[in-house]
């Protein structure tokens, strides 16, 4: 299992958040951020609303996240952000004390 975060522009969430339940991709956490990359910000504002998105997915599924997020959120321009692929060690359903890819979706 993997955590795909994903730092995206927030006129871009609903279009990442669409295409990701098109492919089957449903379960996501979502939530406004602010931040900078290496350009620092664009003055006068030196931390830029975004929307950070958390999905938790089979290991199998992480390229197809990634790409559906990415070809929903480029422009080609900077702060079009960044996305982290993290190793999850387990994951528990706690309705039902399913644990691990059956706990996911």
């Amino acid at each position: 299992m993997k955590k795909v975060e994903a730092i995206i522009r927030g006129n871009d969430f609903d279009r990442v958040k669409n295409a990701l339940k098109q492919v089957g991709i449903v379960p996501l956490t979502a939530y406004p951020v602010q931040g900078r990359g290496v350009q620092g910000g664009v003055p006068p504002y030196d931390l830029l609303p975004k929307m950070k998105i958390e999905i938790v997915v089979k290991d199998k599924d992480v390229e197809k996240v990634v790409d559906v997020i990415i070809r929903n959120a480029r422009s080609g321009t900077p702060g079009d952000g960044k996305i982290f692929v993290i190793p999850v060690e387990d994951a528990i359903r706690i309705r039902t004390g399913e644990r691990g890819n059956e706990a996911l979706y």
